[in-house]
């Protein structure tokens, strides 16, 4: 059985357990008392007598009117790419009236959903989007009186899954500099436990097999620039690479200043990729090639899934792809041999 901690407020999860129900069934007996069974009642009495368990009152006198407030639920130690979601987010609820909290999720897999479960029963919100996948909160989300929709493009750790993970545009990225007459390529990875690493090397491997194209090989840099500029310094001089196609941005500055050690100017003598389309990689020089992604959608379509769960009467909108190959300057025809 479930029993308080000294100096810490039980929760409605806790009187649940110990009264052995579930939390919608004890927010129902605090909402009021009738329709349900006498035993149901006793039990539930009796967890919030041993517990100490006091309801929000505040949040109880809004639970039954509108709040014009939404709660988007990220992960611990998220990207610098989460503010831009945030920012669509916003955008979008205030379109319709409604403003947008930003709650962190900390802890393992059962305390962020926990603290899901507290969110959507503390009545401070009229429903909550989560950027973070919790399982048990998708099969509940049905049932549950607060709607709380689930995305499903980032891990626990707001690393991209689903599209966001999808290879499609390194595909791009080398079909595009075959048609510029590159033959003979080299592809440096990220960290393989990220998905959108793996996935991005495969993207390469099967496009350079499908295209009868010459490949160097994979430098497996694990996000570290420094290992993709000793990659570029360590290939042999009859390589004859001429395009590099790297995991992301960072990987792509470690490569040219490996090329650029070694006298090879790019793009003339060499073209090289990026992924995630930095501010600084568009503005160096020359302006690297990079696939941009579009974080602003990805807060405002979770907004408007929300809303669309809120009954609000939206303004459809044609689905696009949230990433874009950008042609940069650092990218030109094969040089000729």
């Amino acid at each position: 059985m479930t029993t308080q901690r000294a100096g810490k407020r039980a929760t409605i999860i806790e009187v649940a357990q110990e009264a052995g129900v579930s939390h919608q069934t004890v927010s129902r007996y605090l909402r009021s008392e009738t329709g349900m069974r006498p035993e149901t009642r006793e039990r539930i009495k009796a967890a919030i007598t041993k517990l100490g368990y006091r309801p929000n009152i505040a949040a109880r006198a809004m639970r039954d009117r509108r709040t014009g407030r939404l709660a988007l639920l990220l992960p611990t130690g998220v990207a610098i790419s989460a503010l831009e979601v945030l920012k669509g987010a916003t955008e979008a609820a205030e379109a319709h009236g409604y403003v947008v909290e930003a709650v962190t999720l900390g802890g393992d897999a059962h305390k962020r959903y926990q603290r899901v479960l507290e969110l959507a029963d503390c009545g401070l919100f009229e429903g909550l989007v989560s950027l973070t996948p919790i399982p048990e909160v998708e099969q509940l989300a049905p049932t549950m009186s607060t709607p709380v929709a689930v995305e499903t493009r980032y891990d626990e750790s707001m690393r991209g899954i689903g599209e966001l993970a999808s290879g499609q545009r390194i595909v791009d990225l080398v079909e595009g500099l075959a048609s510029r007459g590159h033959t003979t390529f080299l592809h440096i990875a990220g960290n393989y436990t990220n998905t959108t690493a793996r996935y991005r090397r495969d993207a390469y491997v099967q496009t350079i097999e499908r295209l009868g194209l010459i490949s160097r090989g994979v430098v497996e840099a694990n996000w570290d620039p420094e290992a993709a500029r000793r990659g570029v310094l360590d290939l042999p001089e009859s390589a004859g690479v001429t395009a590099i196609i790297t995991a992301n941005d960072q990987l792509a500055a470690g490569a040219i200043a490996g090329a650029v050690e070694r006298g090879w100017r790019v793009p003339q003598d060499l073209s090289v990729t990026g992924w995630d389309n930095t501010e600084v990689g568009a503005i160096m020089p020359p302006g690297l090639t990079s696939v941009a992604i579009d974080f602003h959608s990805i807060g405002r379509r979770a907004i408007r899934r929300l809303l669309g769960m809120l009954d609000v009467d939206l303004e459809p909108e044609p689905e696009r792809s949230l990433t874009e190959v950008i042609w940069r300057g650092s990218t030109g025809p094969a040089p000729a041999r």
